[in-house]
């Protein structure tokens, strides 16, 4: 079996906003000076009439977004998802969310894949955040297909979309085949023993703890929930119906993450179990991005470990 590409999720933006751009002259990026961390170098070549740097002013570019998305334009906000969804987030909030405008937030560094930039520029908290503001809807790809299929999505869906990105490499899980809905959970590998959900970077951890728990007879669902805000409730529930037990898997807090929403479901549904794997609502620190997810517990032996517990 070859080993799978090693491409992080921000390239797949960095791809498919130039395409968009081409193909739709209202696609524009504003950048808050990151444009090489995010990945729009080749957008700001090759499509310079739809692209604007407004320097490290993250407040403003929400500001800016706002009033071009008011004008008819899709604009796709570009920074580090610690600034995007912290420093931002009031001008998310009123400028943004509550007139409901084609605004889209694409940004990168999501999680702990900074590492080494410490706990200033690791986002443990941003999909939480975003999920409780009105008329946002939040969306972690898993790998580059993934990020650019979901990407378009964004762009062709209406109002205000969170996209949150990679810094480091992911292996590329999808054929070029693959669509993806926002929204609709992928359904990566089927079973009746348990079911583990997972998004973005701990997709691909999940896949490695199922094929682990596999060797000892243990058959696992795994769900690619790459859309958390609206979360696919139906893939849930079907999960509760047919495994009984699910294990949720984040590179995010605990505390009102992918765990927290899918319980919520749980919880309604007054059967089934649920143990969350995650960032124990803790900060990071400076250390390879393997080494605080160990510390965090998000490893395929610690997801096994929890399946085999249920």
């Amino acid at each position: 079996m070859s080993e799978p590409k090693m491409i992080p999720t921000r390239n797949g933006f960095g791809d498919e906003i130039v395409a968009l751009g081409r193909e739709n002259r209202d696609i524009l990026v504003i950048d808050a000076d990151l444009g090489k961390s995010c990945k729009t170098g080749e957008f700001k070549k090759q499509l310079p009439a739809q692209y604007l740097n407004v320097g490290i002013a993250e407040q403003s570019a929400a500001g800016v977004a706002a009033g071009l998305a008011a004008c008819g334009k899709t604009p796709f906000v570009v920074t580090y998802a610690a600034f995007g969804s912290m420093r931002m987030v009031e001008m998310i909030r009123q400028e943004a969310c509550y007139p409901n405008l084609n605004v889209k937030l694409a940004c990168s560094h999501g999680g702990f894949t900074p590492a080494a930039d410490g706990a200033s520029h690791q986002s443990v908290e941003d999909l939480g955040i975003l999920s409780s503001i009105p008329n946002m809807t939040v969306i972690m790809p898993a790998d580059y297909v993934s990020a650019r299929r979901l990407v378009r999505a964004a762009a062709e869906a209406h109002g205000p979309v969170y996209l949150r990105f990679t810094r480091d490499a992911m292996p590329v899980l999808y054929g070029d085949e693959e669509s993806f809905a926002i929204g609709k959970a992928k359904l990566l590998r089927d079973g009746r023993g348990a079911a583990i959900i997972a998004n973005g970077d701990t997709v691909h951890l999940a896949l490695e703890a199922a094929r682990l728990l596999a060797a000892k007879g243990i058959e696992t669902r795994v769900l690619d929930m790459h859309t958390i805000k609206p979360l696919d409730t139906e893939a849930v529930i079907a999960a509760v119906n047919d495994t009984g037990k699910i294990v949720t898997v984040e590179d995010h807090n605990v505390i009102n993450g992918l765990g927290t929403a899918v319980s919520a479901v749980v919880a309604e549904l007054g059967r089934g179990v649920v143990r969350r794997i995650g960032v124990q609502d803790h900060f990071g620190q400076s250390a390879p991005y393997e080494r605080l997810m160990e510390l965090s517990g998000i490893t395929p032996a610690a997801i096994a470990a929890a399946v085999e517990a249920l």
